[in-house]
């Protein structure tokens, strides 16, 4: 499990790095996050963070969204809105949130599942979440304020989440799990492959682009990606790498 969290704690830094370059102004601008300024965004990692070592713990059932709305979207929002504070308090909480759900993370039972928003996940699975959020959410400040974020190997974690919730997304739309083959170029030019080569459908091209449709950060059409076979621009269109219900 140490690779994945290795991992996420170099998103950590990635995005600590980040909120370093911004000025004042910049954390009260808008993000590509609707509704939400930068600082908006920073609360809301901050609070999902601070859950974790609770959740490992089994003290809490994760992030107790249910409290603030009937669906995670409108709760999370609500999170935030009950929580305002200056950027500096946001960011040094942020900061202490961080280290406490990585010491946490590392000394957790690798095969005991916890409650997570909307499902359950072994901790590994849950690293996994928590640095695909931090990067989506790194990109919804980093875009709007034209600041370098480069794409890395770390995206390999996010394309595995994308493609093993597959199942998952195709049964709230009450279909089967089809057999999908995914073949991704990753940031450095090699190959990510998941998933059966022979399988009849099948989705390939750019890593970086397959994983900003699955944190609705690109529109499918515009990605780039190519699909085959009969369920290929179904998963396509219904790729996610993030909690909803």
């Amino acid at each position: 499990m140490a690779d994945v969290i290795d991992d996420l704690e170099a998103e950590h830094d990635a995005f600590e790095a980040l909120l370093d370059e911004l000025s004042p102004d910049d954390w009260s601008a808008p993000s590509a996050a609707a509704g939400w300024t930068v600082t908006d965004v920073v609360l809301h990692l901050a609070q999902t963070e601070e859950a974790i070592p609770a959740a490992l713990a089994g003290e809490i059932s994760g992030v107790e969204w249910r409290r603030f709305g009937d669906d995670v979207d409108t709760a999370m929002d609500a999170m935030v809105r009950s929580e305002a504070a200056t950027p500096a308090d946001i960011f040094e909480r942020w900061r202490s949130a961080r280290q406490a759900s990585v010491r946490a993370l590392r000394a957790a039972d690798p095969g005991r599942r916890v409650q997570w928003v909307a499902s359950t996940l072994k901790p590994r699975s849950l690293a996994t979440t928590r640095l695909a959020e931090h990067w989506a959410h790194a990109l919804d400040i980093a875009v709007p304020l034209e600041l370098a974020y480069p794409d890395t190997g770390r995206l390999r974690h996010v394309a595995w989440l994308g493609v093993s919730t597959l199942p998952y997304a195709f049964g709230l739309e009450g279909r089967p799990a089809p057999a999908l083959f995914c073949d991704l170029t990753a940031p450095d030019g090699s190959s990510w492959q998941f998933g059966d080569p022979s399988a009849p459908s099948s989705i390939t091209g750019d890593a970086a682009a397959f994983c900003r449709v699955g944190a609705q950060r690109l529109d499918p059409a515009a990605s780039g990606l190519r699909t085959e076979g009969p369920d290929g621009e179904i998963a396509l269109r219904l790729l996610r790498n993030y909690a909803s219900t």
